[in-house]
């Protein structure tokens, strides 16, 4: 049995401080809305090395000791598999500013929590942000079942 696959690795970082967190409007054409900084990890390059090289790139922000706090993967219709590395981290240095990715700012934890869906986020926003909070939570997996994308926390 070949366990091999071939593999999209990716990640995603929240960065926070006292009562806010970072976050930034993607623009991408299939991934717009508020999200957290990231991106994909080079050939060759450590998973913690990229995530530290993406939200610089995206923020400006030089951030330290990225803790891994879950995963989110899927398998995509080639066969392959896609996955997200969560990240976050309070620590951090720079000055926040925006880049063609799209625009970063801070907003208050009540705001990104807030059930009343006043900031635009991606449509599983609010379920990866489970993942990242809940120390109990340490994957967000899409499947296929009965023919339609459903996930399941873990």
């Amino acid at each position: 049995m070949d366990r091999t696959e071939i593999v999209t690795l990716t990640n995603m970082c929240m960065v926070y401080q006292e009562n806010q967190v970072l976050v930034q409007n993607k623009i991408h054409h299939a991934w717009n809305g508020i999200t957290f900084p990231g991106g994909h990890v080079e050939k060759n390059e450590s998973f913690a090395d990229a995530v530290i090289r993406e939200v610089y790139e995206e923020t400006g922000l030089t951030i330290q000791s990225p803790q891994l706090c879950g995963i989110k993967d899927w398998t995509k219709a080639d066969g392959s598999r896609y996955m997200v590395f969560f990240y976050k981290t309070d620590k951090f240095k720079g000055e926040l500013k925006s880049s063609d990715e799209g625009e970063v700012f801070w907003v208050s934890w009540d705001k990104l929590l807030a059930p009343d869906r006043s900031l635009d986020m991606r449509d599983d926003m609010r379920a990866m942000l489970k993942v990242f909070l809940d120390d109990d939570l340490s994957e967000f997996y899409y499947h296929l079942k009965n023919g339609e994308w459903t996930y399941e926390l873990k």
